[in-house]
């Protein structure tokens, strides 16, 4: 049998037209059930694969949705990329990704990209959205969700969870553990509404126990291993030696652990360490990593029924979701004696 069987050579086998074939695959017109179990029988035969862009011309239904994220590499998007294909599947829907490393040329190019695909819908994962992603989606026309560390600020529809409020509880349970001068290592360069909303929480905490504000405590790094360690050695370097460090990234607050050990401390007996978001390495790490549990599965999850629902106009009940947190309790913070 050919390796390249089309659609005619279905429809000549099973002696039917090449109309009735497409209308069988696509269920779109009613084939008596003898005729259409010809059709599936000779296609099992044949095994014909039809053709996804011409099934969507007679369908107008891709069955695909593109996701855009920063860095496929990235432990937090990996997590949240589970639950976009987990979703997807159960839909019947495709994945197509797309890997901007944080260029926002990429990311407008991307959306153009997964356009010309045909996708139905878009989920964009970003550490920064920009007004001009906003506007080129819905100039597009596109139904999309977002998780960004900044998409509050627009009226688009996202996923997150409550920065401030994560920040103040992780902040305040170092404070009950004893913790008075808490060193805290924001996983970003740039002044987002993320950023101010975590250091808002930080102050808050602090405010409470009447502690002033350290801004040689305050440092701004990355999401990475390399980031953590950078920041965690320059406080260290400048003579600092915190009670604790709180790192809003857990990659990153393994990297600060290493620039802990690597100076001659131990933790957590030394310096206890917290994280943020959970990811699997957080429990994978020794000594294991106490953190924010931000529950990134859902957060994918949600994001892509967002989509789909747009797809099918089906209601929203709300455009902006946040989704519930906990504080992780693992090796890395001990009671301060």
């Amino acid at each position: 049998m050919k390796s390249n069987i089309t659609i005619k050579d279905v429809a000549k086998k099973a002696g039917v037209s090449i109309s009735t074939v497409s209308r069988v695959i696509n269920d779109s017109k009613p084939v008596t059930d003898e005729v259409k179990q010809k059709v599936l029988d000779v296609i099992k035969e044949t095994g014909y694969i039809p053709n996804p862009l011409a099934r969507s011309l007679v369908t107008k239904k891709s069955q695909l949705i593109g996701v855009i994220v920063p860095e496929v590499s990235d432990s937090f998007v990996n997590e949240i990329l589970n639950g976009i294909e987990e979703i997807a599947k159960m839909y019947d829907y495709e994945i197509l990704l797309a890997n901007t490393y944080s260029d926002k040329d990429q990311e407008l190019k991307s959306i153009n990209l997964l356009r010309a695909k045909q996708v139905e819908g878009i989920v964009m994962i970003s550490w920064k959205v920009e007004e001009e992603h906003v506007d080129y989606m819905q100039k597009c026309g596109i139904p999309a969700s977002y998780i960004s560390k900044t998409a509050r600020d627009y009226d688009i529809y996202t996923v997150s969870t409550s920065n401030t409020d994560a920040t103040y509880d992780m902040t305040k349970y170092l404070l009950d553990k004893g913790h008075e001068k808490i060193a805290f290592i924001m996983t970003s360069k740039d002044d987002t509404v993320l950023e101010r909303e975590r250091l808002s929480g930080y102050e808050k905490a602090l405010n409470e126990r009447n502690i002033s504000l350290d801004q040689s405590l305050i440092k701004h790094g990355t999401t990475t291993f390399e980031g953590g360690y950078n920041s965690m050695k320059e406080i260290l370097d400048e003579g600092t030696i915190p009670h604790a460090a709180f790192v809003t990234g857990d990659e990153a607050a393994i990297g600060a652990i290493n620039a802990i050990c690597d100076a001659g401390y131990r933790v957590p007996e030394d310096i206890s360490v917290a994280g943020f978001n959970d990811v699997k390495i957080a429990k994978m790490y020794r000594p294991k990593l106490t953190t924010v549990h931000q529950p990134l599965y859902d957060m994918g999850a949600v994001a892509i029924r967002m989509v789909i629902k747009m797809i099918n106009n089906e209601e929203l009940s709300e455009k902006k979701i946040e989704l519930p947190y906990k504080i992780e309790e693992r090796e890395s913070v001990i009671e301060r004696r």
